[in-house]
């Protein structure tokens, strides 16, 4: 059947040059390629919790061997820095490695006391598993989805995002030198119009999203209507508190690589700095310096730690949440700027004076801008950090540990909270959020137990 789609493309986004086109598969290969999973689970959810383990240790060495070229490759279609792209790989090799180790024992049978003489709890793999995965961590959130739906015995359909075909075929070519068994991990080179089709398609049985709120509601409503079993990872406007007592230099620098990790392109990096206003003044005095000391470059460059974003229309969309919010008030206290020349670079930027009503607050910003908003004391600071549909990560800072821990455990409306530090991922622990930043968790037990049928067994 001929193909009429356009290619997916991917374009520099430090010189605004195409790298690279991967046409779009058919709806005649398409349905192959689901045919194939549904295949390739009927023999793999039967294959022992050895042999898994064995396939993602041999998935985290070609990671690993890999590491260069799939950082420059980042680097190349995203803008990643080289040097934060082979810290991906990394991770994404110790994702493999952690479920290789523990699958076995997540998927234990658990023992239940009833009335029966023998009864207990089995986790049995689900089915195919969809994968619609961003462009902005483009191995780590798919590794972070793979690793645990492979131990449980699923089998995955990666849909990754359309500015990173190169980094979408690299995977399948590290399944293909893995030796994974024919069809239990397959990218889908499609558009986003073609994912409904695939989400209602009887071979597949659960979906799990990273992105933005609004593709996670799209999704959400078609698998939903489909019965589907979803796990959404979406957005996020993460609140950084600093009290009166907080460590300001520790917490200043801390929360400048928390706004600027991946060129502040993350769901999780901080974005609203809430300062109680005693100590505001000489906190944006030292977040500027950290700031305005970081310059964006070539992400090519091993000395460069913030790049171009990802796309010109991100980076317009970036700065015109800025000058709205300096038009309602905001000041500018470094950045702001456009910068002449070609690709998508845009200043590390502080702004104070933040207030609700304005978008730097209100909306998730994409990009290297930090909001210093006022509070008048820790109340108020916690009310302003819960003011907010978001609600993926939240830090706070204060040398009183047990005070700050008192305000993460039980103030904080966040699915991760973190306390003299910054909010990043861990294979270790459940990952996700609340409010409009979804639902369910990767990661972890819990992570490898969102798509498994967990299922009662009762014996007589």
């Amino acid at each position: 059947m001929e193909n009429n789609l356009p290619p997916l493309e991917a374009v520099e986004p430090s010189t605004g040059r195409v790298l690279r086109r991967l046409p779009v598969l058919t709806p005649a290969e398409l349905e192959r390629r689901l045919r194939a999973a549904a295949q390739a689970f009927d023999a793999w959810r039967r294959t022992s919790p050895a042999e898994r383990s064995a396939a993602l240790r041999s998935l985290a060495g070609r990671l690993r061997a890999w590491k260069d070229e799939l950082a420059r490759l980042m680097a190349g279609e995203m803008g990643k820095p080289v040097v934060q792209g082979r810290a991906e790989v990394e991770k994404c090799a110790w994702v493999c490695e952690y479920y290789a180790e523990h699958g076995a024992d997540f998927l234990q049978e658990e023992s239940v006391t009833t009335d029966w003489p023998r009864s207990y709890v089995a986790f049995v793999p689900l089915g195919p598993v969809l994968g619609v995965m961003p462009w902005n961590f483009p191995f780590w959130q798919v590794f972070r989805a793979a690793a645990p739906a492979l131990a449980a015995g699923n089998v995955l359909l990666l849909k990754h995002a359309s500015n990173v075909p190169g980094c979408a075929q690299a995977v399948a070519d590290l399944v293909r030198q893995a030796h994974l068994p024919e069809g239990v991990f397959q990218v889908l080179p499609i558009r986003s119009d073609q994912v409904g089709q695939v989400i209602e398609h009887p071979v597949v049985r659960g979906v799990t999203v990273t992105g933005s709120t609004a593709a996670g509601r799209a999704v959400a409503a078609r698998a939903g209507a489909a019965l589907k079993k979803t796990v959404l990872e979406l957005g996020g406007s993460d609140p950084y508190v600093i009290l009166e007592d907080a460590d300001l230099d520790r917490a200043a620098e801390t929360c400048a690589l928390a706004r600027l990790i991946n060129t502040g392109q993350s769901c999780i990096a901080a974005k609203r700095f809430i300062v109680v206003e005693g100590v505001r003044a000489r906190f944006e005095a030292r977040l500027t310096e950290y700031m305005r000391a970081r310059s964006p470059g070539d992400p090519m460059d091993e000395q460069t730690t913030v790049g171009p974003l990802a796309r010109r229309d991100l980076r317009d969309q970036l700065h015109a949440q800025v000058e709205a919010s300096l038009r309602m008030g905001a000041r500018c206290l470094c950045g702001g700027r456009v910068p002449e020349g070609p690709g998508a670079f845009y200043p590390p930027t502080v702004l104070t004076d933040v207030r609700p009503g304005m978008p730097v607050f209100d909306e998730e910003t994409f990009g290297p801008v930090a909001a210093v908003v006022p509070a008048r004391d820790e109340n108020d600071a916690i009310r302003l950090a819960n003011l907010s549909p978001y609600g993926l990560g939240a830090a706070v800072f204060t040398r009183d540990v047990a005070r700050g821990e008192r305000m993460a455990r039980e103030h904080l409306e966040a699915g991760v909270c973190v306390v003299n530090d910054y909010v990043r991922s861990d294979p270790r622990l459940p990952f996700g959020g609340i409010k409009d930043s979804g639902y369910g968790r990767e990661l972890g037990l819990f992570g490898l137990r969102e798509f498994v049928n967990i299922k009662s067994v009762c014996i007589r």
